[in-house]
C-alpha cells in the first residue's frame, strides 16, 4: 500500500491490496473472512435501510433545518442543571480561545497542550478568586470530578493518618444525588468509608481524612462555611466543595 499519496493514506487499501492481504491470511474473499470471524447470530440478515448519501453542503443544510425544530424551555430540574449565561469575554478568551488549539492539527494529541494551558489559566483564576492553594478542573462531569477530589484527598493523608488507618470521608446530605452515587462507586475499591449526614451539625473526630459539601446545595441554599473550614483545618481534615459557581475546588485552608 502506497503511503506517499494523501488519498491512499486516508481512503484505505485498493482491490489489489485487499486481495494480497486475503491471500496472506488464507481467505478467498471479505465475505468469507467475516463469516469466519463474526458469529452469524449477531449479524443483520438484511441490508441497512439508509437514505442516499448527501454532499457536505446538503448535510449541513439538513442539520440546520433540524436544529430549527429545537425548542428551549426553562429548566426546573435544579441539582446542578441550571440556566446560565456565559459572558462573551469568557467564552472567547477562556473556552474558545483559538490560540490554544489552532497551532496543532485537530486530530493530533498535541492539542492536549492547548487544553492544559486553558485549564491552568482557569485553575489559576479560581485560586485567585478563592485565595486557596489548589483548584481541580476536571474535564468530566461534576460527580466524577468529586470522586477525583475525594481520591486526591485520600492520597494526601498524612503519614500519621495512613499509619492509623484513617479512611472515613464525610458526605453532606445536601450533595447532589448523582455525585453521591459516583462517590459510593469509587470509594469501595479504595477502602474509603463514606459517612453521610448534616455537615453543619456533625461532630468530626480524627477518624476522618476529608469531607465534601455542595455550594449552593441541593436545596439552593448558600451558607457561610468559614467557621466549618477553620474547624476542619484545625483537625487536619480537608474539605472538598462541589460548587456550581466555582467548579470543583479542593479546599486545603491556609493555616
Amino acid at each position: 500500500m502506497s503511503i506517499h499519496a494523501f488519498v491512499n493514506r486516508h481512503n484505505g487499501p485498493d482491490d489489489a491490496e485487499v486481495n494480497m492481504m486475503l491471500e496472506q491470511i488464507g481467505a478467498s474473499s471479505l465475505t468469507q473472512l467475516i463469516d469466519e470471524t463474526i458469529p452469524r447470530k449477531i449479524r443483520l440478515s438484511e441490508e441497512l435501510n439508509l437514505p442516499d448519501a448527501l454532499s457536505e453542503m446538503e448535510y449541513l443544510n439538513e442539520l440546520k433545518k433540524l436544529s430549527l425544530k429545537n425548542k428551549v424551555f426553562r429548566s426546573y430540574i435544579g441539582m446542578g442543571y441550571y440556566n446560565t449565561f456565559t459572558p462573551t469575554v469568557i467564552q472567547r478568551n477562556i473556552f474558545e480561545n483559538p490560540g490554544w488549539y489552532t497551532a496543532y492539527t485537530p486530530y493530533q494529541a498535541e492539542i492536549a497542550q492547548g487544553r492544559l494551558e486553558a485549564l491552568l489559566n482557569y485553575q489559576t483564576m479560581i485560586c485567585d478568586l478563592t485565595a486557596l492553594p489548589l483548584a481541580n478542573a476536571s474535564l468530566l462531569d461534576e460527580g466524577t470530578a468529586a470522586a477525583e477530589a475525594m481520591n486526591m484527598v485520600f492520597n494526601l493523608r498524612s503519614k500519621e493518618q495512613i499509619k492509623n488507618g484513617v479512611a472515613a470521608f464525610f458526605v453532606d446530605d445536601k450533595l447532589f444525588p448523582q455525585s453521591k452515587d459516583i462517590l459510593i462507586t469509587r470509594a469501595e475499591p479504595f477502602g474509603i468509608k463514606l459517612i453521610f449526614g448534616d455537615i453543619t451539625t456533625h461532630e468530626f473526630n480524627q477518624d476522618f481524612f476529608g469531607a465534601i459539601l455542595q455550594y449552593p446545595d441541593s436545596e439552593g441554599s448558600i451558607q457561610d462555611h468559614s467557621a466549618l473550614v477553620a474547624s476542619l483545618n484545625q483537625k487536619g481534615i480537608k474539605l472538598v466543595v462541589a460548587s456550581d459557581l466555582l467548579s470543583l475546588c479542593l479546599l486545603s485552608p491556609p493555616g
